[in-house]
């Protein structure tokens, strides 16, 4: 059942008092009662959509919708970070030749850097070149894995 009763503040039950009491003795938990409250806060202050909560007899489910494109940290292998800034210009570009891409990026690369770059990421399938020469373009694949 999706409710909103844990973005309203609320009785808290931990399900297990002996681990909730020692995380709150150990400062990962700063109260009980307040983890699902700081959620909602964190992610409106961030600009992002508030999580869902559903929850059951047995279990408690957070839901984190993403309001934007998030470069994967892997895929089949960590990233770099150049790889990762390449799938988030692609991701707001939609598609781009070398040359925009080049100029998007905050610390400029050398070509060779970003297509070899690129080129591992499309053997990865996570982005796909459409054309030929000048006039090709760099785009997120449409069937990632």
């Amino acid at each position: 059942m999706v409710t909103d009763v844990f973005a309203r503040p609320h009785q808290s039950r931990p399900w297990n008092p002996l681990i909730a009491q020692t995380f709150y003795r150990r400062g990962i938990i700063e109260s009980w009662g307040r983890g699902t409250l700081k959620m909602v806060e964190l992610t409106t202050q961030a600009g992002l959509t508030a999580p869902e909560f559903e929850s059951s007899r047995f279990s408690v489910i957070v839901r984190f919708r993403p309001t934007r494109y998030v470069p994967p940290l892997r895929i089949s292998h960590d990233l770099s970070p150049l790889q990762r800034e390449l799938l988030g210009v692609l991701a707001a570009a939609g598609s781009a030749s070398m040359q925009q891409i080049r100029h998007r990026l905050v610390d400029p690369a050398p070509v060779s850097t970003v297509q070899e770059n690129l080129r591992t990421l499309r053997q990865l399938r996570a982005v796909e070149l459409v054309g030929r020469g000048p006039g090709a373009r760099w785009r997120l694949n449409r069937e990632q894995p």
